[in-house]
């Protein structure tokens, strides 16, 4: 048993639409950051609006805070949420070789894609009120592929994938402090220990991936992240860094 970590709140609801929905209606009256866990969400969402599956037994958590920093800085917490998420799985499975961190935000179990986090904030003239950390894990089930778009990573599950069968309540209490780490650190020492140690983590790093965003697609050598959480490809012609795409092996 984790001690849960001091200065942090915990919220076990059993069903809400969505936990970042929950985060965004609380957020004022909190007076420290606060873990908000659902047993079920009746309108789950995940990155660009997409619909996120969320049946009984998965994980769907959101930590809600109130940063100081700019929001360029403060997005940085994605890298932060990943490498909390990554050590909490291999704690709650004892091995880390199955996982991997698929930039900008996702865990991978053996190539499939196990995890997502999702950011939102509200604000205005650079300042924000409050800044959400959603993160949903597939632990007991997976989508079907059919309901993920043409080249995108195949879902998987804890328990199918590796047998591991893991509750969403014993996973927040692996992550909360994992994360209030990882969070010292990032507050302590800047964003590069973070950067380090997510890249000694990551998928696909010096293989060729491409990137699609909006508007277009490249196609490069994934060399980095830069220290702006960038995506860094190596390409034919220059070397690029990318601030948000959807990325394909």
């Amino acid at each position: 048993m984790t001690d849960w970590p001091e200065g942090y709140g915990k919220r076990v609801l059993a069903s809400v639409d969505s936990t970042n929905a929950e985060a965004a209606r609380i957020a004022p009256g909190l007076a420290g950051p606060e873990w908000i866990l659902a047993l079920e969400q009746t309108a789950a969402r995940g990155r660009r609006g997409r619909g996120w599956a969320n049946p009984a037994g998965n994980f769907s958590a959101t930590l809600v805070m109130h940063p100081a920093e700019t929001p360029d800085k403060v997005a940085l917490r994605s890298f932060v949420a990943a490498l909390a998420l990554y050590d909490a799985l291999v704690a709650a499975t004892g091995r880390a070789g199955p996982f991997s961190l698929k930039w900008p935000n996702d865990v991978l179990l053996n190539g499939g894609k196990l995890a997502g986090i999702l950011l939102e904030s509200a604000g205005s003239g650079g300042t924000l009120t409050h800044f959400a950390i959603g993160i949903g894990v597939n632990l007991k089930h997976a989508p079907d592929a059919s309901q993920v778009e043409p080249g995108a990573v195949r879902p998987v599950s804890l328990l199918s994938e590796i047998g591991a069968d893991v509750s969403p309540e014993e996973l927040l209490d692996l992550l909360a402090p994992a994360y209030a780490r990882f969070e010292a650190q990032f507050t302590t020492f800047g964003f590069e220990p973070i950067r380090a140690a997510w890249l000694d983590r990551a998928a696909r790093l010096g293989e060729v991936v491409t990137a699609r965003t909006a508007r277009d697609e490249v196609t490069g050598t994934f060399e980095t992240v830069d220290a702006a959480g960038n995506l860094v490809l190596s390409t034919a012609k220059s070397r690029v860094a990318i601030p948000a795409a959807d990325i394909f092996f």
